[in-house]
């Protein structure tokens, strides 16, 4: 038997596919699953973690308390792509290793993120929603083709999404990234321009990019103002990107004419837009694909029995991602 006891604290774990609990037994790995079957916060996690080497994580907060807690925990290997919920300095400090799964899930979310832009341009989910009730109403739309989209942020899952925007036709791409890819941007014919160029020109707005301290509350009212009357945002990225309430706020008066959001500051998330027609919320299932999120769930637990062999990590978090963090 192992050495190392594993905790598992990102729910479902195993349910799309056994192979990672087949993993670890094989393996001769003792292991325990999130008793709660939810989101833990981090008081319950501090208690829950003492006597644990390793995690694997999900979207919950790992910071200090927890890791001073986790007296014996040298690996925290993450289910997925977002780093936000990890004190990646303070582990480093500790000596617990950190590794995650960036490019599993980015098919899933790019995917969800055409299809939430299909209902909202085609009132899909008002419809069905009205249907349910007995109603016969029909709505005018839009077609992809004769909009502009913007997109923030075109890493793994921003340049899927141009890519699957290239399939409709879409009339204009705007983008923005720290990083500007000439090659992607004449492959695709999208634009490079500032993000207050994207707030003025586009139709739908769509955001891919990680919270930091930079990127909180990145879109309030003072950038929604900037907008067009009308717009449609959608965030399938992190909670906290675009401050929920002025939103709520824009989406009221029609600024913004719908929305979707998949991720929220606190989850499970009970606040104003879940009493609005015209945005649809889904419960952070970027990921939610049975390919997508087995594949995650197998990534990481590969990379926790390397660890116990032995050997070298191959989703070790990179520098950059420690430097990030250490800008904030």
């Amino acid at each position: 038997m192992s050495k190392h006891r594993v905790l598992v604290t990102t729910v479902p774990f195993g349910d799309s596919n056994n192979y990672p609990l087949e993993l670890m037994e094989s393996n001769d790995i003792s292991y325990d699953i999130n008793p709660l079957g939810r989101k833990l916060t981090a008081d319950e996690l501090s208690e829950m973690v003492v006597d644990y080497s390793i995690i694997i994580a999900g979207t919950e907060s790992i910071n200090k308390l927890v890791m001073d807690n986790a007296t014996r925990l040298k690996l925290i290997s993450r289910v997925g792509i977002g780093l936000d919920s990890v004190d990646l300095l303070y582990a480093r400090k500790k000596g617990i290793q950190v590794s995650y799964t960036p490019d599993a899930p980015a098919p899933a979310v790019s995917e969800l993120t055409i299809g939430l832009m299909l209902s909202l341009i085609r009132s899909i989910h008002i419809s069905n929603t009205g249907m349910h009730k007995g109603d016969w109403n029909r709505y005018f739309g839009h077609r992809i083709s004769n909009l502009v989209v913007g997109i923030i942020g075109t890493g793994r899952i921003g340049r899927r999404v141009v890519h699957h925007l290239l399939g409709f036709g879409c009339k204009r791409v705007l983008v923005n990234d720290l990083n500007e890819d000439n090659l992607f941007s004449d492959l695709y014919n999208v634009e490079y321009v500032s993000k207050e160029d994207i707030y003025k020109n586009s139709d739908i707005l769509s955001i891919h990019i990680p919270l930091t301290l930079d990127t909180f509350n990145l879109i309030t009212k003072k950038e929604i103002s900037l907008m067009k009357s009308g717009v449609i945002l959608i965030n399938t990225s992190r909670g906290g990107i675009i401050n929920e309430n002025d939103l709520a706020d824009a989406l009221l008066d029609e600024k913004v004419s719908s929305a979707a959001i998949d991720a929220f500051e606190k989850e499970p998330y009970f606040g104003r837009l879940a009493s609005l027609d015209n945005c649809i919320l889904t419960a952070h299932m970027g990921s939610m694909t049975v390919d997508c999120r087995s594949l995650m769930e197998i990534q990481a637990t590969e990379e926790i029995v390397r660890f116990v062999k032995g050997e070298n990590l191959i989703g070790g978090v990179p520098d950059s991602e420690y430097i990030v963090q250490g800008k904030e």
